[in-house]
C-alpha cells in the first residue's frame, strides 16, 4: 500500500518537474539569446559552434534551477492533492504526514545528489569549456574581421588598417596602426607585413609585424620620436570585439574545489580574494542543499493550497525563491566585504529557511491550527489586561 502511494506522489511531482524546469531553464537561456544570436549573425559563428555554447550552459542554469523547480513543482502537486481531498483522505486511512513526506524526500535526495554532482565537477568544467569556446571564436573572429583597405576597430585602443590581405594567407602587408593605449602620447605604426599569432594555453591574441617604424608625438605636440623595429610585437585586447576572454587563469567559477582549496592557500593572496574562493566553496554545497530545505518546506506549503492550485503554488514557489535568493546575495555580500564570517554570510539563507521549513513541517504534522493559537493568547491576554 505504502508503495503505491509513494509512487503515487512521486510521479505526481515529476510530472510537472520536467515541464517546470524545461521552463525556468529556457527563461535564463533567453536573457544569453541576444549575445548569441549577435555571435550567429553578425560575427559568422557556425550554426554547430552556436548549439556547443548553449550546451556548455545549460549545466550552469540548471544548477539553480533545479531547487526551484523541486519546490515549484511539490507545491504544486501537494496543492493539487490537497484540492482534491486526497492528503484528507490518505490521512483517515491512516497515512502521516512523515509517509507522505517519504517520496518527496526522495525526490529531494535525488536532485540534490544529481546538483551537487553538477557544482562539483561538471560546472566547473563547462563554464571553462565556454569560455574557451568564445575565445576560439574570437581568435576567427579577427581573423575574418580584418579586410582590406579599411579601418578596424574591433579591438581596445587600436585602429588596424590593411593594405592587403593576400587570399587564403595569415598575414597582412601595408598594416598602420594607431596605437591608443598611453594616455598623452600617439602612437603610429607603420608595418610591411603583420599576423595574428594565437596562443591556445595562455588564451592570448599577438599581433606580430615585421620590418617597420614607430612614430611617436607628444600631447603638446612639441616632442617626436622615431623607432625602427625588424619584429614587434602586441598584445590584442579583444573586449570590444566579443568578449574579454585573453585571460590565462581560470575564475573562481571556472576552478574545481581543489583548485579553489590550492589557489586559497598561496602565498600573498589577498584577504579578499581570499574570501571569494572559499565562497565558491561554500557555493558548491550550499546551493544543492536547496533542494532539501525547498522539499521539506514545500510539503506543508502544498497541502494548505485549495483552490488556483497550479498558479497559487507557482506564485507561492516564486516568492520564497525570491526572499531566498535575496538573502542570499545580501549574505554573499557581507562575507565578501568581511563583515560576516564566509560560512556564516553563505549558510544563513539554508538555515533560516531549514527553521522555518521544520516549524511549518512540525505544525502540519501536529495539525496545529495557528491562527486559532494566536487567538486564543490575544483573547487570554485582554481577560488578563
Amino acid at each position: 500500500m505504502n508503495k503505491i502511494i509513494n509512487r503515487y506522489i512521486f510521479k505526481e511531482i515529476v510530472s510537472s518537474f520536467v515541464i517546470i524546469l524545461f521552463v525556468l531553464t529556457f527563461v535564463l537561456l533567453m536573457g544569453k539569446m541576444l549575445q548569441i544570436m549577435d555571435l550567429f549573425v553578425n560575427k559568422g559563428v557556425s550554426f554547430f559552434s552556436i548549439v556547443k555554447i548553449i550546451i556548455f550552459l545549460l549545466p550552469y542554469f540548471m544548477l539553480f534551477t533545479i531547487p526551484i523547480t523541486l519546490l515549484i513543482s511539490t507545491l504544486i502537486a501537494m496543492g493539487r492533492l490537497s484540492s482534491d481531498n486526497e492528503i484528507t483522505a490518505l490521512k483517515t486511512s491512516g497515512v502521516s504526514l512523515l509517509q507522505i513526506y517519504y517520496p518527496i524526500a526522495i525526490a529531494s535526495l535525488i536532485a540534490f545528489i544529481f546538483t551537487l554532482i553538477m557544482s562539483y565537477f561538471v560546472v566547473p568544467q563547462t563554464n571553462f569549456a565556454t569560455r574557451r569556446l568564445l575565445f576560439k571564436l574570437v581568435q576567427e573572429n579577427a581573423n575574418v574581421g580584418l579586410k582590406e583597405k579599411v579601418f578596424n576597430d574591433d579591438f581596445k585602443d587600436f585602429l588596424i588598417y590593411a593594405d592587403k590581405i593576400p587570399v587564403h594567407k595569415n598575414y597582412m602587408e601595408g598594416v598602420i596602426i594607431s596605437d591608443r593605449r598611453i594616455i598623452g602620447e600617439q602612437n603610429t605604426i607603420f608595418a610591411k607585413k603583420a599576423s595574428l599569432i594565437s596562443d591556445s594555453e595562455s588564451m592570448r591574441v599577438k599581433l606580430k609585424m615585421e620590418n617597420g617604424t614607430i612614430h611617436t608625438v607628444s600631447s603638446d605636440l612639441k616632442n617626436y620620436r622615431k623607432i625602427d623595429f625588424k619584429k614587434y610585437d602586441i598584445n590584442l585586447d579583444l573586449s570590444t570585439a566579443l568578449a574579454n576572454f585573453d585571460k590565462s587563469a581560470k575564475s573562481e567559477k571556472d576552478m574545481t574545489m581543489s583548485e579553489l582549496l590550492e589557489k586559497a592557500k598561496r602565498l600573498g593572496m589577498k584577504q579578499k580574494d581570499i574570501r571569494e574562493l572559499y565562497i565558491e566553496v561554500h557555493k558548491k554545497f550550499s546551493i544543492p542543499a536547496a533542494c532539501i530545505i525547498f522539499g521539506l518546506l514545500a510539503l506543508p506549503l502544498g497541502i494548505r493550497s485549495h483552490r488556483s492550485v497550479k498558479s497559487k503554488g507557482f506564485a507561492v514557489g516564486l516568492i520564497i525563491v525570491c526572499f531566498y535568493y535575496i538573502l542570499r546575495l545580501g549574505g554573499e555580500a557581507f562575507a565578501e566585504t568581511g563583515y560576516l564570517p564566509v560560512a556564516i554570510g553563505v549558510w544563513t539563507p539554508n538555515i533560516l529557511f531549514s527553521v522555518i521549513g521544520i516549524c511549518f513541517f512540525y505544525i502540519s504534522f501536529r495539525e496545529i491550527s495557528v491562527f486559532q493559537k494566536v487567538n486564543f493568547f490575544l483573547k487570554n491576554w485582554k481577560r488578563k489586561n
